[in-house]
């Protein structure tokens, strides 16, 4: 059996050198993966002193691909679309408990393509094994999925395997996840009810105006006299709608798509992007939500030995608001010159006192991290109580809108019930 020499690193980053005897290389390699080492160089012995040498090198930068021959994004069969960004936070999890239980990453991921049932996670984690199981690192493998993982995740995940801390790497990475995951469900949570309410109000307005006006409208004209002022333009707004409203959906539909278009250029997006910072409680909302993004973000890929230059310029990415994302650039631009980052991003004037206060404070004591991690906490409740509040309001306005079109309603045609039985009394 051939006899191969190798040199790998285990869970602690220790380096070691020694022989196996395998089958293939690719056996060799399987076997290593499952003692928990990480390969850095694999050689086949051959006789009298000569090696096949086939180098086996980790890659030091994550956008090295380990072979050119792989297509980027596999698919197995049965599988009618590849991997999205929605599988990356189960995968993560499954893997990070079993890396937890003592499993090397090769492993774990051999086991995960091998038993998870869900057909997505299965061709995931079935594309990284090939890969792995051909020696690349699981940085690598990853770039092959950029549908799946973004390049913060997959430098954090390579930090990791370079500082022997993967699974600390991928705890941080899956709060993270998580918490971006829970800020997203809030939101569209505290817009539920309120888009629920004007669905039921716009229902209800429609059912008096296209249906029991119309047959009130018949009963009134048939018992003649003048009717009141409210119950006219009651009626004729009906008659409107029902006439020309066809045309106002069509009109409001085609102005609909042509603000969506102008949306997606970019002087649109900077123009509604600056309006939002202007306005009551969308201003604040979009403030804090930044806020949280930068925290979040920097924090985490700060802790994990990112460098700053590469954190900056990961962070800028995740940042929504196109002013906020501009500032953030200009400020990480001067960062890079020289400059505290508290300091850069007052310069900016788009970000709270307070939260420059804390950055400046986590500064000078060599803690910007914890302070980062603590502005994180208190937007994430921040965030949280204006959503709560948000939603209320809307709610109340929605509301209020119903019952003050109803009791028109009410009272335009209670006034002509009334006006048209005086009339007869005379």
């Amino acid at each position: 059996m051939p006899r191969y020499s190798y040199t790998a690193r285990d869970r602690t980053g220790a380096s070691s050198s020694s022989n196996i005897e395998a089958s293939s290389r690719k056996e060799a390699l399987r076997l290593l993966s499952a003692r928990g080492l990480t390969p850095l160089r694999i050689d086949e012995e051959a006789a009298q002193g000569s090696k096949a040498s086939r180098a086996e090198r980790k890659p030091t930068n994550p956008s090295e691909s380990h072979s050119s021959t792989q297509p980027p994004s596999p698919r197995r069969k049965g599988v009618t679309k590849g991997p999205s960004r929605r599988e990356r936070l189960p995968f993560l999890t499954a893997l990070e408990d079993l890396t937890s239980s003592g499993l090397s990453a090769g492993e774990a991921i051999r086991l995960l393509s091998i038993r998870i049932k869900e057909p997505q996670l299965r061709a995931l984690s079935g594309g990284l094994w090939e890969r792995i199981g051909e020696g690349a690192s699981l940085s690598s493998a990853m770039l092959a999925f950029p549908d799946v993982f973004d390049t913060a995740s997959v430098n954090l995940i390579q930090a990791g395997e370079a500082t022997g801390s993967l699974n600390d790497v991928l705890k941080r990475i899956i709060a993270h996840l998580t918490e971006q995951r829970e800020l997203r469900r809030q939101l569209v949570s505290a817009l539920a009810y309120p888009v629920f309410m004007m669905f039921v109000a716009v229902g209800v307005i429609l059912f008096f105006l296209f249906y029991l006006l119309p047959k009130l409208q018949t009963l009134l004209s048939a018992l003649g006299g003048e009717l009141p002022t409210s119950t006219r333009i009651l009626v004729a707004t009906s008659d409107f709608l029902i006439h020309y409203g066809v045309f106002l959906l069509i009109g409001g539909a085609m102005a609909a798509i042509a603000f969506w278009r102008w949306y997606k250029t970019r002087p649109g997006r900077e123009a509604i992007d600056a309006a939002i910072l202007k306005l009551p409680l969308l201003g604040p909302f979009a403030v804090s939500r930044t806020v949280l993004s930068i925290s979040q973000t920097l924090s985490v890929l700060l802790e994990n030995g990112i460098t700053t230059v590469e954190a900056l310029r990961m962070t800028s990415r995740q940042i929504v608001n196109t002013v906020h994302h501009g500032a953030f650039e200009e400020a990480s631009n001067r960062v890079l010159e020289g400059e505290a980052l508290s300091q850069a991003l007052g310069r900016t004037s788009c970000f709270p006192d307070l939260v420059l206060d804390q950055l400046s404070v986590g500064e000078n004591t060599g803690n910007i991290v914890p302070a980062l991690k603590k502005v994180s906490v208190t937007y994430q409740q921040k965030i949280t109580q204006q959503l709560n509040v948000f939603t209320k309001i809307i709610a109340s306005g929605v509301l209020m809108s119903v019952f003050v079109f109803v009791g028109f309603i009410a009272y335009a045609i209670v006034s002509a019930v009334f006006q048209l039985s005086s009339s007869f009394k005379m």
